[in-house]
């Protein structure tokens, strides 16, 4: 596949590049950064925290890794890797808070999973060569489409089209075997009015844990029309990733032992290891369709109007060890030597999902107002259901696709928004941002999960109808005191509803509630020709969050349960120092303290002879206590040289300790860890191409020893298994380990 891949993208290549003359350096691209409506964008006059990265820079470090990890240098934000290499299953946090709680938007429209509330950049490989620009916000943020922002939110914009007709391909290869192959392509302007381009791209890699691969396609492809008034573009993405599961953590035992060691896929015999399910994986394919409209009227009137619809389907597998075969609709073995209840197994879990709508957002630009009406309304189903491929020693009849379970999921989620700046005076803006927001969801069928407590004992039966309306005000002001100084200040409200997993994860009886958060903001930049320094303090403060807190449901699945009161609150530092035309140094700081008030946390008893009895549990009143995944301390720098052609960088990041559950114990959390990549790249020209670049990257280049997630699997010990005496915390976590040093080089031609 990825030869065949090679010799199409330099075929095409050569074929764009003998049609045309040589060029310069760059590729002009057609002017419609003044047409096009930014609805959900924060501005220099917006008083919100925000960093804006430009295609250029995202191209510097766009080599194979995933979208989190070309994010890793703005504040607040760290990055995990299930694989342990950046590239598969990758994932992202914003001042401590997880992928369900940062909004994702390409274009304005919603990316996150409407159920889970996350996204898997997985299904949508090398999407980064694809974007011009992204704007990570901070906090509650804007006003914007789909999930609520409790974190975060990142806003992505599709690659602008050229003027004249290009071709490019980019090749890397490096350790694990990691590689990518990206050609792009565009015709230019034809008739002076229509243009087309395209992305094909391959991305592989075996990752640094065990059997830990990746195997990627997707690609890209846009027509657009476009006057002076009008553009209107189709936009089409979408890939197939075949990934094998690196989804378990390792003891602490192995991570010094057996680093690369991964779980998943274990066959077992009499409790011993003996072999691996080669097709323990995750297939999955993603097609988006976007259609855009952006209107001027005048110069004071613009809207946008975008129609899109998201098809996903997919299954994983997973070997099963001594699984209860009547939990999977299967009868019991009847054999010479008695009846057997339990057996291995590989299961199949299937998803198929629509996903579509529209949004809007109608611009005014005048000299003392501007202000935005925006909005969209979308609509979800996705069907989940399970099948059993294959028993051991199961000498029954069973059917090739036998299904064990289904249920669905349906979701409306429809808003509307009105924002604006008021310039009160020469300098200071007042900001106002209000939003109504109505949520419908039902899940529908059976569950997954044995309910050993119903009678008859069956799976779960879900029937769940919920609407939730959301109001959510945001004020501030900005003062842009003179040309390099500015203050500013805001209050935002953001709610959210629960996730599909904590319904389905949480009491048959009683659901969740939605999460509350209220974010003051204050900040102070200061911007002259060579130095940048800003300030930014924060206080959010929540309502209601879902946490997991250990406690178990009726049938023994960790469940998240709503905490009355928690709190983020810190500082974000920012300062860039441009030494020379071709030296500067950029670098950033988040200082945080994250608690839960009166926080009780629950842990399940066993017996030191037995894992058996884990239904009973221990409650912990622990009190004031830090929030997991929340250190108090990250830290990023970069270093960048360009000159004549030639480019080095040395990026770094320290993340200061986190806990993996809400109890503070050392032995329950992750080290802290300090991580250096360098990048050192060359570009020239050559007769008929437009620029030639080579290079190579060092990844972890002091060789850090590190882990970025985990889990903890703490039970309370009872000395002989007497609950009247006092306990003691049992620990055993698990940890993803991130590789060591590492390396990749890569080749960029421009034609």
């Amino acid at each position: 596949m990825k030869k065949n891949l090679l010799a199409v993208a330099i075929a095409m290549a050569a074929t764009v590049a003998a049609a045309q003359p040589a060029a310069t350096d760059t590729v002009p691209t057609v002017a419609l950064s003044e047409l096009e409506v930014l609805g959900t964008r924060a501005s220099e006059n917006t008083p919100v925290a925000f960093t804006n990265l430009t295609g250029k820079q995202l191209a510097a470090e766009n080599h194979g890794l995933d979208i989190p990890f070309l994010l890793t240098m703005t504040p607040s934000v760290i990055t995990t890797s299930d694989a342990g290499a950046g590239v598969g299953y990758t994932s992202m946090r914003v001042r401590g808070t997880d992928a369900t709680r940062i909004n994702i938007t390409v274009n304005d429209i919603p990316q996150n999973d409407a159920e889970s509330h996350s996204i898997y950049w997985v299904n949508t490989p090398d999407f980064a060569s694809s974007v011009r620009d992204i704007q990570v916000q901070r906090g509650a943020g804007t006003s914007t489409n789909g999930s609520g922002a409790f974190g975060g939110s990142v806003n992505l914009r599709t690659q602008s089209f050229s003027r004249e007709a290009y071709a490019d391909f980019s090749g890397s290869y490096g350790s694990f075997n990691t590689n990518k192959e990206t050609l792009r392509v565009g015709t230019g302007l034809l008739g002076d009015h229509w243009s087309i381009e395209a992305r094909l791209s391959h991305i592989g890699s075996d990752g640094y844990r065990d059997r830990a691969s990746s195997e990627m396609v997707s690609y890209f492809g846009q027509l657009g029309y476009f006057n002076n008034r009008t553009s209107l573009r189709f936009i089409t993405f979408g890939g197939k990733e075949d990934t094998y599961h690196a989804w378990d953590g390792i003891s602490r035992d192995d991570l010094t032992e057996n680093r690369t060691y991964n779980p998943n896929g274990e066959i077992k015999h009499d409790g011993k290891v003996t072999g691996f399910y080669k097709d323990q994986k995750d297939i999955y394919r993603q097609t988006h369709y976007q259609l855009i409209l952006d209107q001027s009227f005048n110069p004071l009137w613009k809207l946008k109007v975008a129609l899109h619809y998201t098809n996903g389907s997919g299954y994983y597998q997973e070997y099963k060890n001594a699984r209860t075969l009547k939990e999977y609709a299967l009868q019991p073995l009847v054999t010479a030597g008695g009846t057997v209840k339990k057996a291995s197994l590989v299961r199949k879990k299937c998803v198929n999902s629509d996903f579509g709508g529209g949004v809007f957002s109608l611009q005014y630009s005048g000299e003392k107002l501007a202000a935005t009406l925006g909005g969209g309304i979308n609509r979800y189903s996705n069907d989940h259901y399970g099948q059993v491929i294959w028993v051991e020693n199961y000498t029954s009849p069973l059917d090739p696709d036998h299904e064990y379970y289904r249920n669905n999921g349906r979701k409306t989620d429809f808003n509307i928004y009105i924002k604006g700046n008021y310039f009160i005076t020469r300098g200071l803006s007042a900001y106002a941002d209000l939003q109504y927001r109505h949520i419908g969801y039902r899940i529908t069928g059976n569950n997954d999960k044995w309910d050993w407590t119903a009678d008859p004992e069956r799976l779960q039966a879900l029937n769940i109808d919920e609407p939730f309306n959301f109001f959510n005000p945001k004020a501030g002001l900005n003062w842009q005191i003179d040309p390099k100084n500015r203050v500013y200040a805001s209050f935002a409200v953001a709610q959210k509803e629960p996730t599909r997993n904590n319904y389905t994860d949480g009491l048959f009886l009683e659901h969740p509630t939605s999460e509350k958060l209220y974010d003051w903001e204050a900040g102070y930049e200061f911007r002259s020709g060579r130095f940048l320094f800003s300030t930014n303090l924060y206080y959010m403060n929540y309502k209601d969050q879902l946490v997991l807190n250990g406690k178990i449901n009726e049938i023994g699945e960790l469940m998240a349960e709503n905490v009355d009161k928690s709190y983020r609150m810190g500082v974000e530092l920012l300062a860039g120092m441009h030494f020379t035309d071709w030296l500067r140094w950029d670098v950033n700081a988040t200082l945080s303290r994250n608690r839960i008030k009166d926080y009780v946390g629950y842990v399940s008893d066993y017996d030191a002879d037995s894992w058996d009895d884990m239904w009973t549990q221990t409650a912990i009143e622990k009190g004031n206590t830090t929030i997991a995944f929340s250190p108090s301390l990250t830290l990023g720098s970069m270093i960048a040289f360009d000159y004549k052609g030639f480019t080095a960088s040395l990026m770094s990041q320290y993340v200061s300790r986190q806990y993996l559950d809400n109890f503070e114990r050392k032995e329950d959390s992750l080290d802290p860890y300090f991580v250096n990549n360098l990048d050192l790249a060359y570009t020239f020209k050559l007769p008929s191409i437009r620029s030639i670049t080579v290079g190579a990257t060092i990844y972890n280049l002091f060789n850090e020893k590190y882990e970025t997630n985990g889990y903890s699997q703490t039970c309370a010990l009872y000395p002989g298994g007497s609950k009247d005496s006092s306990y003691s915390l049992y620990s055993d976590p698990r940890f993803y380990p991130m590789a060591g040093i590492n390396a990749q080089g890569y080749i960029t031609l421009r034609f």
